[in-house]
Order: C-alpha cells, then sequence, then structure tokens
C-alpha cells in the first residue's frame, strides 16, 4: 500500500470474489521470501499460524501457477520459497503500486488536494 501525501493506494487484483494479492498478500511474500518458512513468515508479521497457511493457500488457488512451494525434509533445504512464477507476480504487482503512486504528479490529482479544507468541519449537531 502506497501512501502519498494525503493518497492511499490499495491495488488489489481479484480473482473472482476473492483477492489474488493486494499489499498484504505481497508483504507476506517477501516475507516468505527472507524468511525462508511460511510460518517464520507469519510470525515477523506478527499473524497466526493458520492465517498465514490460509493467504498462501489462497495465493496457490488463484493463479495459474503456484505462487510458494514448500519443501518437505529434515535437511537444511526445508521449508518453503517462491517459485520463479511467484517471484514474477509480485515483482509485476510491486511494479504496478509503483505506477499507481506516480499518479500524484497528475493533475487532477493536484486539484482535488487543492480542494480539500486544511481542517475538517466540526459535526453538525
Amino acid at each position: 500500500m502506497a501512501i502519498i501525501g494525503r493518497l492511499k493506494l490499495k491495488a488489489q487484483i481479484f480473482r473472482g470474489g476473492e483477492p489474488a494479492i493486494g499489499p498484504g498478500k505481497a508483504d507476506l511474500l517477501e516475507a516468505i521470501d527472507r524468511e525462508g518458512s511460511i510460518s517464520a513468515a507469519g510470525r515477523a508479521m506478527g499473524m497466526s499460524y493458520r492465517r498465514t497457511w490460509l493467504l498462501v493457500d489462497s495465493l496457490n488457488r488463484c493463479w495459474k501457477a503456484r505462487v510458494v512451494e514448500t519443501i518437505a525434509g529434515g535437511g537444511r533445504d526445508k521449508g518453503a520459497r517462491l517459485t520463479p512464477f511467484g517471484r514474477t507476480v509480485l515483482e509485476t504487482y510491486r511494479a504496478f503500486e509503483a505506477k499507481l503512486a506516480a499518479v500524484t504528479d497528475d493533475v487532477s490529482y493536484k486539484t482535488l488536494i487543492s480542494l480539500i479544507r486544511d481542517e475538517s468541519q466540526p459535526d453538525e449537531p
């Protein structure tokens, strides 16, 4: 999610009624990439184990290919990682967010900002 001055942009891409990706899922993908584990990524983000796994399951169901893969076993390589497809989804989403943030240079945005009061008016009784 990009917050630029008074503008808050939250880009979500849906598959049917389910968010395929948005700021939270993108943050989770980055945490999985960094932590190398789904549960460690959830802990780092302050999410429950169940919530984290539900989000990963949703990501993997929404896209044409798996976004996150788990590596079972007792060796050093166990855990989770983004698939090459998942990395493409994440990088493309972040690039899309950056393009949305560029809207602050648009005259329509600048005009809207110029029309906002400096302070809110009190509620009417």
